[in-house]
């Protein structure tokens, strides 16, 4: 999410491939290089894909020099975004090449947000094929995986001027709704709130099932649907 004070990311954890084999595996994944970037870019879709390319940046950055191109000297979050995309996008082919012959077995969705020094905050959205699209006034926020029950959330409560306290509550209840309609959605979730200008985060942390806040998200939402729904006009048949 793309707000004018920054960039707010959550992520939950659950991946399965069936209802007998759901597992928890952290999808949210930060770089950073202090007081010159930090990058977040969180993955959906085929875990040993996004593994792989999480692994292959992480590898990259240890050592720059012998394994260019790194995500922590590109020159712009344009530059950062393509160098994933083209990474993104040989892991599937290579992947489809020596595999299975599916069309969709081994693909993944990124979204990769973050800052550089002397840049405004960037957030983009990029496809198996490894072409992406940025963050704009008109789309300020991008969703993936299941994205059709929490969707409306955000489309209705979301404003640019709103603080990181009030988006972390409207993704909070975007998330709830999602897991509410949706088993493949579940907690812990991931949060990172990331201040323009800061290269690092204002707070990151992991929302556990027994999180005080969270159940009190979910259950006022629920209430408050309830109160919202009966205080309508009564549908009368003649």
């Amino acid at each position: 999410m793309k707000l004018d004070a920054g960039l707010v990311f959550m992520s939950d954890t659950r991946t399965n491939s069936g209802v007998d084999n759901i597992s928890t595996f952290r999808k949210m994944h930060t770089f950073c290089k202090p007081g010159d970037r930090f990058i977040t870019i969180m993955t959906a879709g085929n875990l040993a894909t996004t593994q792989t390319v999480m692994s292959t940046l992480a590898e990259r950055n240890k050592a720059p020099e012998d394994r260019n191109p790194t995500i922590l000297s590109a020159p712009s979050m344009f530059r950062v975004a393509q160098i994933i995309g083209e990474l993104l996008r040989e892991t599937i082919r290579e992947r489809e090449l020596t595999g299975l012959n599916a069309e969709t077995t081994f693909n993944a969705t990124l979204i990769v947000g973050g800052q550089i020094n002397g840049m405004e905050p960037r957030l983009f959205m990029i496809y198996p094929e490894g072409n992406f699209i940025e963050a704009s006034d008109d789309t300020p926020f991008f969703q993936i995986g299941e994205t059709k029950y929490g969707r409306p959330i955000l489309v209705r409560g979301f404003q640019p001027d709103m603080s990181f306290e009030s988006a972390t509550k409207l993704l909070m209840v975007s998330f709830d709704s999602t897991m509410a309609a949706n088993l493949s959605v579940a907690l812990p979730l991931d949060m990172l709130i990331l201040p323009k200008d800061r290269f690092e985060p204002l707070q990151q942390r992991r929302i556990a099932a027994d999180d005080p806040y969270f159940s009190k998200i979910s259950t006022g939402w629920s209430d408050a649907l309830r109160a919202a729904f009966y205080s309508l006009p009564d549908y009368v048949i003649e």
